[in-house]
């Protein structure tokens, strides 16, 4: 797609964003006490400059609730005129920030203290707009609001209540209606706009007496002057609105980015990641030019940048069309705007300020323990201000993260064997040394001793510790294990990506060895002595261990959704750790397993089509480039194959009754027949591992069956296309459980000989290469 031109859902997505914009524009306008063009300025800005400059094509920008009370406090300090100086200097700061390249850090705040800070900004935003909807007056902080609520609430001023009554009932019903009607309506008008509208309607049709919007003329409108006041101050001001605009801003193109790859794993159009560098930049072009023509501050809006996606734009000309309506909007309808009750905008920005109490945010912060700094940061933000809310959230973040450090878990226990086991939970740190050595002191000299250690960090002093006392314990003839990620580096080690090994048996996995029997306890223990749970057991190590590890990585999958480029074919043997033998890990193999590695040939699927389906979704979604078939030593389904014997002719009056009869283990093993038959074959050229025979008829079925397997793909039509576009290759692959041995299927073969499975081996670049097409038997 050309990116110099618009494309039609661009246009369409910009009428929708343009009319969430305009009523939302004029109601922070209001909730500032800025001129209310101020608003319709920084919309038009926001969407032209910072759409056309910043690095988030789908982000749309502009006047944001976000920064409501930091602009109302400084229009009441230093005046309108100085804010918009202000704004620009804010504006040349991000300029700054971002030709430093900057962007990436203003994400490591928390992100319960930026959800704080909004929440407290969105709680601010209701208590001074409820006065409004009241048909009062809003006080000059929190504390002012909430003390006057009591006496406003005595007596409101009823057309405003009916007026606010009707955009609030509106703004939570409109999303709600039912029905195709409904989503049909939904997607032709956004809430906000049909809320302001009726609300409009209503106080004209009865010639209701409400205060309305007032525009002022363009020839009076204020640009901005030198700042007067004092420089900390004025310093404090441009940063603090340097600080939030930019991490709003950055925040929300994250998520933008987040709403795009899940629109694409859907198959929507593809749409680039977002260049926070470059947005930045973006913004403080658009906070300079907003500053300098009288409009609000900038910043990358979440809920308009949403609606974007959500509307099907593609390109950074959904933001930039959406600016020109708003200017438009500016010039020819500013009869109709002064029209709108400000009791409507006021009850449409008071609903936005409740809504920034997330819900789904608390939740989140509450999952990791973070709900303290959420709290104090919302409370100081409401009562305090934002530049000291934050201040006070970061070293709350800081004290609960200190605590965190500190607050290590060291556990002694013997076990039936005699040995001593300890177990370190959290960071080990000098802090925690007295509580280990401790600990240590328990273990007798001459008796077997193991560390576990389940945290990511050892500081120098801890390890001195243990190295110091592990020492000392070897020195007396006694044995003295570290294990854990972290105990590696008393061995000299690099330290495993794993706390245990997740291909050994769970019975050799100390971590997750199963308890020993307590009297009473429920449920028996199973053969071998392991108690029912002890999957369970092997998923909690993996939380307390390995979760931590991966988490980076499975949070980026899920965000790009999954790009495999290879089918993996195999058993569902329990000995076949397909990601064990092929080092891979999340995102790489996309697998179908199951009894004997089958792959039934089109049309003969009956009941069952999982496999079929998996190839075509490998195959025409996923967009895999090669598909292994992988069979292995000793397996089960063609030892029963071998019993069941090779199809011989039916009698017709039968075969409805042997099918009734016959299990579902022998209905599937019956798509594996054509195996016994190409072993069974006149030629006799039974397939060959490297440098010999197959050692038994039960190893040359197995490596039969992946050479059927593989003719049986290549019947599927979907793999048939793709391969001879060259796009597509098949692989056979044979793993030899006892002696730990992959073997790849090689099709240059001696001439007119038997198929050649050839050992990988670990110092031999050179790999066989895929089956192009299916070999002859």
């Amino acid at each position: 797609m050309s990116a110099c031109a618009p494309h039609r859902p661009d246009v369409s997505a910009s009428i929708s964003v343009f009319l969430i914009a305009l009523p939302l524009s004029l109601g922070i306008a209001l909730a500032t006490g800025a001129p209310l063009q101020a608003g319709l300025v920084a919309a038009a800005v926001g969407g032209i400059l910072a759409g056309a400059l910043g690095g988030a094509p789908l982000q749309v920008s502009g006047p944001a609730a976000g920064l409501t009370v930091i602009t109302a406090e400084l229009i009441q300090e230093y005046g309108w005129r100085t804010t918009c100086a202000i704004t620009v200097l804010a504006g040349l700061t991000q300029l700054l920030l971002s030709a430093v390249r900057v962007a990436r850090s203003a994400l490591m705040v928390s992100p319960a203290i930026v959800h704080g800070m909004l929440a407290g900004i969105g709680l601010t935003i209701a208590l001074s707009q409820l006065h409004v909807v009241l048909g009062g007056n809003p006080e000059s902080s929190a504390l002012d609001n909430l003390r006057a609520l009591p006496g406003q609430l005595a007596d409101p001023h009823l057309t405003a209540l009916a007026i606010s009554g009707l955009t609030v009932a509106v703004l939570l019903a409109w999303p709600r209606l039912p029905g195709r009607a409904g989503a049909a309506l939904r997607r032709a008008a956004p809430a906000a706009l049909v809320a302001v509208a009726l609300a409009t309607l209503l106080a004209w049709s009865l010639s209701l007496s409400a205060p309305r919007v007032d525009l002022p003329s363009w020839s009076s409108h204020a640009l901005p002057r030198l700042p007067e006041g004092p420089v900390l101050g004025l310093l404090a001001a441009v940063v603090t609105i340097t600080l939030v605009a930019s991490v709003e801003s950055l925040l929300s193109a994250v998520a933008v980015d987040k709403l795009a790859a899940a629109r694409r794993r859907a198959g929507g159009p593809a749409v680039p990641r977002a260049d926070l560098d470059r947005e930045l930049r973006g913004q403080g072009a658009a906070n300079v030019v907003s500053g300098l023509l009288g409009g609000l501050p900038i910043t990358g809006v979440a809920v308009r940048s949403a609606a974007n996606v959500a509307a099907g734009a593609v390109s950074r000309w959904s933001s930039i069309l959406h600016g020109c309506w708003v200017l438009l909007a500016t010039g020819l309808l500013v009869g109709l705007l002064e029209r709108i009750p400000l009791a409507a905008l006021a009850a449409l920005v008071a609903v936005i300020g409740v809504q920034m109490v997330s819900i789904t945010h608390i939740r989140t912060v509450t999952r990791h323990r973070e709900v303290l700094v959420y709290g104090v940061t919302a409370a100081a933000v409401t009562f305090l201000g934002v530049l000291e809310g934050v201040g006070i959230g970061i070293a709350v973040a800081v004290v609960v993260a200190l605590h965190r450090l500190t607050h290590t878990r060291i556990t002694h226990e013997r076990l039936a064997d005699g040995t001593h086991r300890l177990r370190v939970r959290g960071q080990l740190t000098f802090l925690a040394v007295p509580r280990l050595t401790r600990a240590l002191a328990l273990v007798p000299e001459r008796e077997p001793a193991a560390v576990e250690l389940d945290g990511t960090f050892l500081d120098h002093a801890a390890y001195e510790a243990l190295h110091d006392w592990r020492l000392a314990h070897a020195a007396h003839g006694s044995v003295a294990e570290v294990t854990g990620r972290t105990g590696q580096q008393l061995l000299g080690e690099e330290a495993p990506a794993h706390h245990c090994r997740p291909w050994l048996p769970w019975r050799n996995h100390q971590c997750t060895a199963a308890p020993p029997p307590v009297a009473g306890s429920p449920g028996p223990l199973r053969a071998g002595g392991h108690h029912p749970d002890q999957l369970l057991v092997g998923v909690r190590n993996f939380q307390r261990t390995t979760a931590a590890l991966v988490r980076p990585e499975l949070a980026r999958l899920a965000d790009e959704g999954q790009r495999p480029g290879e089918l993996f074919i195999t058993c569902a043997d329990s000995r076949l750790v397909t990601s064990m033998i092929t080092s891979s890990g999340p995102g790489d193999l996309f697998t179908v397993r199951n009894v004997g590695n089958l792959v039934p040939p089109p049309g003969t699927e009956s009941a069952d089509h999982s496999v079929g389906a998996a190839i075509e979704y490998a195959v025409n979604v996923l967009r895999v480039r090669s598909i292994t078939v992988c069979g292995h030593s000793g397996c089960g389904a063609m030892h029963a194959l071998e019993s069941l014997g090779a199809p011989g002719p039916a009698e017709p009056a039968s075969v409805d009754e042997a099918e009734a009869a016959a299990s579902s283990l022998d209905r599937w093993l019956r798509h594996g027949r054509p195996s016994l038959v190409r072993l069974g074959g006149a030629d006799g050229a039974a397939p060959r591992l490297d440098g010999r025979p197959a050692a038994d008829t039960l190893e040359s079925l197995c490596l039969s069956n992946v050479l059927q397997q593989l003719d049986h793909l290549a019947l599927h039509a979907c793999v048939a296309r793709r391969m001879a576009e060259g796009e597509l290759d098949l692989r056979g692959m044979y793993f030899h459980v006892g002696e730990a041995q992959a073997y790849v299927l090689n099709r240059e073969g001696p001439a007119g000989g038997a198929p050649v499975f050839t050992a990988v081996r670990p110092d031999d670049e050179r790999q066989p290469e895929p089956c192009p097409e299916p070999l002859p038997g």
